[in-house]
């Protein structure tokens, strides 16, 4: 198989450049990918880039490793890590749905390659095309390789409060990305415009295949949305649930201990994570997050209980759940600021 790609730089002597996937393009033979190329000119205005010579059609590139956890449901297993130029962002999971006329995406993504590569790994298991493209929440880890989707004819659905979200956060999540990954690692990543706004719950028909999309309180953050495929019973549930990786809270401790009791009682036969999994077993897949956010409250109000300040506080609230996550120092002293935050003035 063959596919079409440009190279874009920021700059067309100085560089960076990277090639970039035009999704839609891809053929049989070499022969055929420029027919295509020829018939109808892709759209090289992506994210202000300079292209660096024509279109050309090469084999196709590397997929995103894919494992299908449920007949016709995929998942990516992101590194539980923090992005680097290492692992390029790839430390989120997403994945996608394949129904009888159609595929949907749930998340993209830290920046546009991770976008082509779940496009190349679609591909390389059905020709249908991809209508929808589902953002669980505003963290850039899940919601920048979206683009991808939206230039091949995807209507992308997200939270009703996602847009203002992003408008707020887009510019310093993309400095920090840059720095945290590299340049070239980014190039071609933007934020996409939301089609389709859900307010509390919505569905999508895949053909023969209805996904249910329900929106939450403010709890990770204050932009939820988990997808149900009813098909299969598996639930996406973004960052509501985390596995191995510490949650961050982004949002409402209260309002994330009252969603993830909810979310417990349902009756669904398994749970993509945002982070870790890739499919777990449930309810007793909720056991960690339940005990978490438990001590995280717990220990808080003990903390405010003894007048202890801030700082202070931040050394000791959840401490001994250390063992029992990765990335522990990264997250739990933000979560305990924000729970620390948000109990003293409740």
């Amino acid at each position: 198989m063959f596919e079409a790609i440009v190279t874009l730089c920021v700059s067309l002597e100085a560089g960076p450049c990277r090639d970039h996937l035009l999704p839609g393009f891809e053929a049989a033979s070499q022969a055929a990918c420029l027919r295509q190329l020829q018939d109808r000119a892709p759209d090289l205005g992506i994210a202000g880039l300079l292209p660096k010579g024509a279109p050309e059609c090469a084999p196709v590139g590397p997929p995103l490793e894919m494992t299908e956890v449920a007949a016709g449901v995929f998942v990516h297993r992101g590194a539980i890590a923090e992005p680097d130029t290492t692992n390029r962002g790839d430390v989120s999971n997403l994945g996608f749905v394949v129904g009888e006329t159609s595929v949907a995406v749930i998340d993209s993504g830290t920046a546009r390659w991770m976008g082509e590569g779940t496009w190349r790994a679609i591909r390389a298991v059905t020709d249908k095309p991809v209508s929808h493209i589902i953002l669980t929440h505003m963290h850039p880890d899940h919601v920048f390789g979206a683009s991808v989707f939206v230039e091949a004819g995807a209507l992308a659905v997200g939270h009703a409060d996602l847009p203002r979200a992003l408008i707020n956060r887009q510019a310093n999540y993309l400095e920090s990305l840059g720095r945290l990954m590299g340049a070239e690692a980014l190039l071609g990543t933007k934020v996409t415009t939301l089609d389709q706004f859900v307010e509390s719950g919505a569905e999508i028909d895949l053909g023969g295949r209805v996904l249910r999309l329900e929106t939450w309180p403010t709890s990770h953050t204050g932009t939820d949305l988990t997808v149900l495929d009813q098909g299969t019973g598996v639930l996406f549930a973004g960052d509501l649930v985390f596995d191995q990786h510490t949650p961050a809270l982004d949002g409402s401790l209260l309002g994330w201990r009252a969603v993830m009791a909810e979310l417990a009682q349902r009756e669904v036969t398994g749970v993509v994570p945002g982070h870790g999994g890739p499919l777990l077993d449930w309810p007793v897949g909720a056991a960690d997050m339940l005990r978490y956010l438990a001590v995280l409250e717990r220990d808080t109000r003990q903390a405010l209980d003894e007048g202890a300040r801030l700082g202070d506080a931040v050394e000791v609230i959840a401490a001994e759940e250390k063992d029992h996550w990765q990335l522990f120092e990264a997250y739990n002293p933000r979560n305990a600021t924000v729970a620390f935050t948000e109990l003293e003035w409740e």
